[in-house]
């Protein structure tokens, strides 16, 4: 399940639209030269109160999860060496630090299990990608992460998620992005095996290798469209499309519509039984001023749940800070409210809340064989209430330093499986610019 997920659509299309500084070998300055080094301090707390006990599993006997930690996340990215081929590398350092957990309280995703079952004190990896470009194509190989909207690594909780293999990005024809990749490990959030493997979120199963390909394309400042195939080798073909349109109606106001769409195939030893599910989303969004309102409509046309690989691998409107809304056959509807309150002199502070809904749900039609055989019932339906409330230090010494509260209340009945409960994160972030 998803929290809150940063907008890697957003990051797509600016990539394909955009001339970055620096992005051509011919521009090079250097490896050191052209160097970028980034810590983001980030401190985690974490409480979700499971309403019925039926569903806290791994909670021990308190029924809750609360944990409070601080990791340290050190990007370095250095520049390409001079000439027609340019070598580089990217390293990161991450550190995770207990600072409250306890047996009965484990469970959160921000720290991983202890010997004697509760968080460990602390964690951390040290891992990195030599990087190659010619032109505007870049070539990685190492672990690393991804924003492919069909393997998307997560940064949703302490630390971030990353996967090894290679990655390829090509920014050769203005406007266009393209990207393949093809990885053999996963490395999770609440972890630092960097040979982990490359599990499902719904099912019971792993891919032994994700091979993928696809890009972005802008055709004007305000109509874009992105097309992706897949295939998690033994489990599923996954093929992804989106069109984004952007229409400006007068100062200060304008339309957006997003549309999402996912067809998945079992393929090879059909690990997770028959799969035939196509998932689609579509979101408007109107912006006056300081407002913004959404709504969106999301729909799963299949025996089984949208599943995916890789903690944000889900670009659809409806998955929000605790449920997809991806099971079977399910109908769910979002409405959405969103103020900047930098229109009223307090730049910096923004609010957000959303009520989203789904019904229909279905289960009972899944591969008896597969892996979501009784996983959902007939007739299920939930809702999901959430709250955010975000400041950002504008300027100071503390400048970019960011608190943010979220609140979550989900409730469902036993046909949709995810259960009732009520949710609280703080999580405040510091980032600082050392190169």
């Amino acid at each position: 399940m998803q929290m809150i997920k940063w907008s890697a659509i957003a990051v797509a299309v600016a990539a394909a639209t955009s001339s970055v500084a620096m992005a051509n070998q011919a521009d090079s300055k250097g490896f050191v030269e052209d160097s970028s080094l980034t810590v983001l301090n980030r401190n985690y707390y974490f409480n979700r109160d499971f309403r019925d006990k039926a569903n806290s599993a791994g909670t021990g006997d308190n029924g809750y999860r609360e944990e409070w930690a601080h990791g340290i996340i050190t990007n370095y990215e250095s520049g390409f060496t001079q000439g027609t081929v340019g070598f580089g590398i990217d390293a990161q350092a991450f550190v995770g630090l207990k600072l409250d957990s306890g047996k009965g309280r484990y469970g959160s995703g921000l720290l991983p299990k202890g010997s004697d079952g509760s968080a460990q004190d602390s964690y951390g990896e040290v891992h990195g990608a030599l990087k190659v470009r010619v032109s505007d194509t870049v070539l990685k190989w190492g672990e690393m992460y991804t924003t492919a909207p069909v393997f998307d690594t997560g940064d949703s909780r302490l630390l971030p998620e990353t996967a090894t293999g290679f990655n390829l990005h090509s920014n050769e024809i203005e406007g266009l992005a393209l990207e393949a990749g093809h990885f053999t490990a996963g490395n999770g959030q609440a972890s630092t095996n960097s040979d982990g493997p490359l599990s499902t979120n719904y099912g019971d199963n792993e891919a032994a290798n994700m091979d993928f390909v696809g890009g972005f394309y802008s055709f004007n400042d305000n109509l874009s469209a992105g097309l992706y195939a897949s295939k998690a080798e033994d489990l599923w073909n996954q093929y992804y499309g989106n069109v984004n349109y952007n229409l400006p109606l007068a100062d200060e106001q304008n339309l957006n519509f997003d549309f999402n769409i996912y067809r998945t195939t079992d393929e090879g030893k059909k690990l997770e039984g028959d799969i035939s599910n196509t998932t689609f989303s579509l979101a408007a969004a109107y912006t006056i001023g300081a407002h913004k309102f959404t709504l969106a409509h999301q729909r799963v046309n299949g025996d089984t749940p949208f599943d995916y690989i890789g903690g944000d691998s889900i670009w659809l409107s409806n998955s929000v800070q605790y449920s997809d809304f991806n099971a079977p056959e399910e109908r769910s509807y979002q409405v959405r409210y969103d103020l900047n309150m930098a229109a009223f002199g307090v730049p910096g502070l923004s609010f957000m809340t959303r009520y989203t809904t789904g019904d229909n749900i279905d289960g009972t039609k899944a591969d008896a064989s597969g892996s979501y055989a009784g996983d959902y019932g007939k007739n299920g339906k939930h809702w999901e209430r959430d709250i955010e409330a975000k400041y950002v230090v504008q300027d100071g010494a503390a400048k970019d330093l960011s608190f943010r509260v979220r609140q979550a209340t989900h409730r469902a009945n036993a046909a949709q499986g995810e259960g009732d409960i009520d949710e609280v994160r703080v999580i405040v972030e510091y980032p600082l610019s050392i190169l």
